[in-house]
């Protein structure tokens, strides 16, 4: 029966992962969806409330109006997910209630186990979401010499700034495609293009996009020749990306080696108490006097050791 139980939630779990891929990978773009804040609520299908669930309904009223909500929307769009934010807590929910179950049944029904497994699950959506704002955020870095490339050889072929952008949006590939096809539709809208720009800005936080934003608003104002402007930056942003690129090879042994030397010891202490949790249960019996301060100082040179070792690698360009 234990046994059962554990095959059907790890089903559970995949066909969740199935899921999230799926909606994630619709033909609905980000744009199509998130443009809703800035139409009237009479243009919004009847068919949108009525797939949404009891349970999100319930999590939305409560949580999308507040300032922590708005920082998990912004989260959100800038790692290209299609959720709302009531969807990631009811995410963040079943991921801790099924992994604190199957870790209860592993580490022989002891509540710590499943407490272990329903942190791990609270903090899995969390960890994915990051990953996916980084490697967007270095894609987009990536096509931003490219970008401006084509930009300027359309400002010197005679275009506007929008005709330019629009080029952006059906000429280069996603991320930076999309990003600029939003801009472009929020301006067909009505919404001025310094507005669109600093949206634009608050999905990518690139200190590069900021440069060529600053640019634009600069030049828009006082005028000049928009074009060599951004030729001069383009050759910046190519070097700074050169630059970063050496920096990261050089400086990946040492990342990757702190992040395996802090993460092996919680690893071993895991795989310890769901293999033999008697075996660190009897670390207690001398009493928290003489193993908590040990703990606290464990912990405390793992976690100074890491940060030391980032900071290393942590190269200003």
């Amino acid at each position: 029966m234990t046994w059962i139980i554990i095959i059907g939630g790890l089903i559970i779990i995949i066909l969740l992962i199935v899921g999230i891929v799926v909606s994630s990978s619709t033909e609905r773009t980000l744009v199509e969806q998130r443009l809703g804040v800035y139409l009237d609520e009479d243009k919004q299908s009847v068919d949108n409330e009525v797939r949404r669930s009891a349970l999100t309904d319930w999590v939305s009223k409560r949580v999308e109006k507040t300032s922590y909500g708005d920082r998990i929307a912004r989260e959100l769009a800038r790692a290209d997910l299609k959720f709302k934010v009531a969807e990631y807590f009811v995410l963040i929910v079943v991921c801790s209630l099924l992994l604190g179950l199957i870790a209860w049944f592993l580490g022989n029904r002891y509540p710590v186990s499943a407490l272990i497994g329903g942190i791990a699950g609270a903090f899995a959506p969390r960890a994915y979401v990051i990953r996916q704002q980084k490697q967007r955020l270095q894609k987009f870095n990536d096509q931003l010499s490219d970008m401006l490339n084509l930009m300027v050889n359309g400002l010197r072929a005679g275009y506007s700034i929008m005709q330019a952008m629009e080029a952006i949006s059906k000429e280069l590939p996603a991320p930076i495609s999309d990003e600029f096809r939003r801009v472009i539709q929020e301006m067909q809208i009505g919404i001025p293009m310094e507005t669109a720009l600093e949206n634009l800005l608050r999905r990518i936080p690139s200190d590069d996009l900021d440069f060529v934003i600053t640019a634009i608003n600069v030049q828009r104002e006082v005028g000049g020749n928009l074009s060599e402007i951004l030729d001069n930056i383009s050759f910046t942003i190519r070097e700074r990306v050169r630059i970063k690129g050496e920096i990261r090879v050089l400086t990946s042994q040492v990342r990757i080696s702190g992040t395996f030397l802090s993460l092996i010891p919680f690893f071993l202490t895991l795989v310890l108490w769901f293999l033999n949790p008697e075996y660190l249960l009897s670390v207690h019996q001398r009493g928290w006097t003489c193993t908590g301060p040990i703990i606290c100082i464990v912990l405390g040179l793992i976690t100074s050791s890491y940060f030391i070792m980032m900071r290393i690698a942590d190269i200003e360009v």
